[in-house]
């Protein structure tokens, strides 16, 4: 018996697919041109670790697993917290050196896990499917004794029937079924993240490994669980699930998109932007201008705040001021 996924194509998925399929082609034709590819690389690999492992309760802000990433010890930070960050960043690093792997095998997953949940497991043993039953919030997973035979059909499909797919429906479907079978009694969040990502990689949808999805998830949970469990309940119509996991690719790459324009050649250094720098990003983007008044108002920032925020913009080229010194609006730049 093998695994069939169920769902449809709607008009709303395939726009987003298709929106998502632009995007890409736009941030991968930059790349053609740019030199900003390490040290996006470096901020993507930051944002899933910090988002990944936020999910499932880590505390530590996207500026502490920075400097974690870096070598340092982040104050005010207790170990298991640090070992399960440092633990995703070895797990990424796992995912990329076998990019191009063309079958995963229950050994891979194995050892993608023992990475992940080494030493942060509160139940079970990492690397090793699970021996008991267990619960996540409403959700039963199939018994134990089910498990292995379970992911070796999931295996099967995503080593062969997957390919069929666009990587962006391939990717989501992958980590469904892997979080609703569940195969480890610990840590099955973070593995499955991963795995979606590796699906990405590998059919290199994400060449230059600089999208952070996770982050999408991470910043609204109750609605990326709501997604998940909704599967579920329409009796295993993954329709909405796909609609959910295509805009949080098409927003991560409008994400990616803005970064990529920070990245201005033509600026003497290299700017990695802050979150209220993305939303100004993002505000001047909807609005096409703003007054300055405008923009502090939106981002709940005193004036010299908003200042702050735009004068690495305005140096790196990023955004232009137009107008007199009076009436000046703040645009992105035109290119």
């Amino acid at each position: 018996m093998s695994y069939e996924p169920q769902f449809v194509i709607t008009p709303s998925l395939l726009s987003q697919v298709e929106a998502v399929a632009a995007l890409r082609e736009r941030i991968l034709g930059a790349a053609v041109e740019l030199s900003w590819i390490p040290a996006l690389q470096k901020d993507s690999r930051n944002r899933n670790a910090h988002a990944s492992t936020a999910i499932e309760g880590n505390p530590l802000t996207l500026e502490q697993v920075r400097a974690l990433e870096e070598g340092h010890e982040p104050a005010a930070s207790d170990a298991r917290s640090r070992r399960e960050v440092l633990n995703y960043f070895a797990g990424l690093r796992y995912v990329e050196k076998h990019v191009a792997a063309r079958t995963i095998r229950h050994d891979d997953i194995f050892e993608l896990h023992r990475i992940l949940a080494k030493g942060v497991m509160d139940q079970g043993e990492a690397g090793r499917y699970r021996s008991i039953a267990v619960r996540v919030g409403s959700h039963v997973p199939p018994p134990p004794a089910d498990v292995s035979g379970l992911m070796f059909e999931l295996l099967d499909w995503w080593n062969y029937q997957a390919r069929d797919l666009s990587p962006v429906l391939s990717s989501a479907i992958l980590h469904y079924r892997f979080e609703d079978i569940h195969p480890f009694a610990d840590g099955n969040g973070r593995t499955g993240r991963a795995l979606a990502l590796w699906e990405l990689y590998r059919r290199g949808f994400d060449t230059h490994h600089i999208f952070s999805v996770d982050e999408f998830y991470w910043e609204d949970r109750p609605r990326y669980y709501a997604a998940l469990e909704a599967v579920r309940a329409g009796g295993e119509d993954m329709t909405g699930w796909l609609e959910y996991c295509a805009e949080g690719l098409r927003q991560t790459l409008e994400r990616v998109w803005l970064r990529v324009q920070a990245y201005n050649p033509k600026a003497p250094g290299k700017l990695v932007l802050r979150p209220k720098q993305e939303r100004l990003l993002h505000l001047l983007r909807d609005h096409a201008s703003m007054a300055p008044a405008e923009l502090w108002t939106a981002l709940a920032v005193s004036r010299q705040g908003a200042m702050d925020l735009l004068r690495p913009l305005l140096e790196a080229g990023v955004v232009e001021k137009r107008g007199s010194k009076k009436t000046g609006r703040y645009a992105l730049r035109r290119t």
